[in-house]
């Protein structure tokens, strides 16, 4: 491809966050970057936030709970759609403009999701919704490393890794409480204003990006990834529910494989591909991208059954577990500018290691939750994770695309949150799968204990039977005693099954320690090809 060609010539002018004739942009990058921060927030808050009010939506517009988890589902798979082609826009429109246009999107897609009418109108207003947020994070990378200075980049990623980490762990609070107090059309009219503020912002704040030489869509491409894309998410996403064998989700992964295929013969063999498939030959990239699906699967592991254990188990309510889980995001916020800055100074390898050690370290601390466990303590380990997960993440994030040139970036940093999208709904879906598989396996365990010749049954039985009294009551109290203690078995044996989860994550954090050894942090170790040339 002729970017890659070109790359000798523009290496001389990637040691900065811009080519030369884009260095007047370099000086002052804090306020833009913090304006195109507002997009990247709403647009991945927007994935946590409705989750709390899906309950709410079921109830007010009388509709089933297969048909209400369209309205979260078909926001995923909308992104995933639509990010393949946010490099190509962004050449061909400027990323600017492409932002601008993006959160006007968005925005409009969020004023007709609070006018829905009728559950089959709001899940197309997610459509609309989704269209634009898609857009939205990939073109805000890309941006961040043309106004950013090379030598800065890891300060603007901290800068940016508070809408990666804070925006998904505040969603269900913010959703909760405005569900709870004010209205659950709220959790969408809310992006009314900042949106509107976001779009005005952009368009006097945000410096100019030329198009670029964008060259004839890759239809072949766009096509192929929106299948594959598509049928992966939603097979993943409905694994669980329809059955791992069943039919249609056989059907949707086959799918998906042909149509993946497909695409990268395509991609390989095309003059201007949608998507640059040969940024892989960047170790750094390559690299860095093994760390972004352990950190990614790390990531919403910790959000997904954590919440889950807390309300299930515990039997809280989604404001309590949001307000559980806020001192954790809170200190994701306080470090990524801190992360960010080390890794100006000291590179993002001794970084990652030290992250994703702690990471291992606290995530197998979850493997010890009980019912009994206290507030306080879970409070402690998502702080101490949510740290370690700063170190880590933020690094490989940054490094993924700091050794590209920066005509790469565009194409680059789409890849890389479509990376980010299918191994988070890859991770959530095998880890499920091994819940329920762990949880059925401890539940038979649990029940083969219960027997007539088990002493604390019998005594358990006796004590019913003594509380309910004499007569008929042996029978009541048998019926009774065995509700009880299935609950109980039931119980058990999901709290076990939760926390053999938390193992199976401590193996995935530990086995990105390897790749992040071999993180770089800038155009140094950005050579194509793993053997140090080309």
């Amino acid at each position: 491809m002729k970017v890659l060609a070109d790359h000798e010539r523009e290496q001389s002018g990637a040691g900065g966050g811009l080519p030369a004739a884009d260095g007047e942009v370099q000086g002052s990058w804090i306020i833009p970057v913090l304006v195109a921060l507002i997009g990247a927030f709403m647009s991945i808050l927007d994935s946590s936030i409705v989750n709390v009010a899906i309950p709410t939506i079921m109830h007010v517009f009388n509709t089933d709970t297969s048909t209400v988890e369209w309205v979260v589902t078909i926001y995923m798979l909308a992104l995933g759609v639509i990010v393949p082609l946010s490099g190509w826009l962004g050449d061909k429109l400027g990323f600017k403009k492409l932002y601008v246009i993006a959160l006007v999107i968005f925005t409009f897609g969020s004023l007709l999701c609070t006018l829905s009418w009728n559950v089959d109108s709001l899940i197309a207003a997610r459509v609309v919704q989704a269209l634009g947020g898609g857009l939205i994070m990939p073109t805000t990378m890309a941006m961040i490393y043309r106004m950013v200075p090379r030598e800065r980049i890891g300060s603007a990623m901290g800068v940016l890794g508070i809408a990666l980490f804070v925006a998904p762990a505040i969603g269900p609070t913010l959703g909760g409480y405005l569900v709870e107090y004010v209205d659950w059309r709220w959790i969408f009219t809310i992006n009314l204003p900042i949106g509107v503020l976001g779009v005005l912002l952009s368009l006097v704040l945000l410096p100019d990006f030329p198009s670029a030489e964008a060259g004839r869509l890759d239809i072949g491409g766009a096509v192929t990834a929106a299948v594959g894309l598509f049928t992966l998410l939603l097979a993943l996403s409905k694994g669980a529910d329809w059955g791992w064998t069943s039919e249609a989700i056989v059907f949707l992964f086959y799918t998906s494989a042909v149509s993946l295929g497909l695409f990268i013969y395509l991609e390989l063999t095309c003059a201007n591909p949608l998507l640059e498939l040969r940024v892989f030959r960047y170790p750094a990239f390559t690299l860095a991208n093994l760390m972004v699906v352990v950190t990614t699967i790390g990531l919403f592991g910790g959000i997904f059954y954590v919440p889950l254990f807390l309300q299930t188990v515990r039997g809280l309510g989604a404001m309590e577990t949001g307000l559980l889980s806020m001192p954790g995001a809170l200190a994701s916020a306080l470090m990524m500018p801190v992360t960010g800055r080390l890794y100006d100074r000291i590179g993002p390898r001794l970084m990652a290691v030290t992250g994703l050690v702690v990471l291992a370290i606290t995530t197998y601390l979850f493997h010890f939750l009980d019912i009994v466990t206290p507030d306080r303590v879970i409070i402690t380990w998502l702080i101490l994770r949510s740290v370690s997960m700063s170190f880590a993440s933020m690094p490989a994030q940054t490094a993924a695309l700091a050794g590209l040139p920066p005509e790469l970036v565009g194409r680059a940093s789409a890849m890389t949150n479509i990376i980010n999208r299918v191994s988070g709904s890859f991770g959530i879906a095998i880890l499920t799968s091994i819940l329920n598989h762990r949880t059925a396996l401890h539940a038979t365990q649990l029940a083969s204990q219960i027997t007539a010749d088990n002493p604390a049954v019998t005594a358990f039985f006796q004590q019913v039977a003594l509380y309910l009294g004499s007569g008929s009551a042996a029978t009541q109290a048998k019926s009774l005693g065995t509700t009880y203690l299935a609950g109980l078995v039931s119980q058990a044996a999901f709290i076990r099954g939760i926390d053999d989860i938390f193992v199976v994550m401590t193996g995935f954090a530990l086995a990105g320690v390897l790749p992040a050894f071999f993180l770089q942090k800038g155009p140094g170790g950005a050579r194509p090809g793993f053997g140090g040339g080309e």
